[in-house]
């Protein structure tokens, strides 16, 4: 019949694809997220030469310069030789800037501390951790705070319209 369209007949199957596909090895990688107010930060952390991505942009492009070496602190404190071994990218969304490059040192530090339990040794994870809980405990555990709702009889959470009695 004329007409009659069948999916595959335009499109035959790539031997080389499959191939190039069961070739690629599976990589030690792990994910975790960093949460600041309404901000979440999911970052991947896989074995590589060193790379930090945020974004898909390098890290040192993060605005404003003041809060980039926010940024940088986990990787101050544990030691450059760490994040040679590792590959981190970031992705980030919600919140203002602020609330973002915590969230962003918060995923960092957990990814580290994760990608060395999983796939390193119990005793450098364990190091790792105690530097980063020593220096700030907010990198490993989240802030739980967040916005009160406003309520009726006031403008915002808290304050009331005043009173007089006369």
């Amino acid at each position: 019949k004329e007409g009659v369209h069948t999916p595959r007949a335009h499109r035959p199957f790539l031997p080389a694809r499959r191939a190039k596909m069961e070739t690629k090895k599976a990589q030690n990688s792990v994910q975790c997220f960093g949460r600041k107010k309404t901000a979440v930060a999911v970052a991947h952390c896989k074995e590589g030469k060193g790379l930090l991505k945020v974004n898909g942009s390098p890290v040192e492009l993060v605005q404003p310069e003041v809060l980039r070496y926010k940024i940088f602190e986990p990787i101050l404190i544990v030691g450059q030789d760490v994040f040679q071994k590792v590959d981190i990218r970031v992705r980030v969304r919600g919140g203002g800037y602020t609330s973002q490059v915590y969230a962003i040192r918060q995923a960092i530090s957990k990814a580290i501390v994760a990608y060395y339990q999983k796939f390193v040794d119990e005793l450098s994870k364990r190091e790792i951790k105690e530097k980063l809980v020593a220096y700030d405990r907010s990198l490993l555990v989240a802030d739980p705070r967040r916005c009160e709702p406003k309520k009726f009889g006031g403008r915002g959470a808290r304050s009331r319209k005043q009173k007089s009695y006369r």
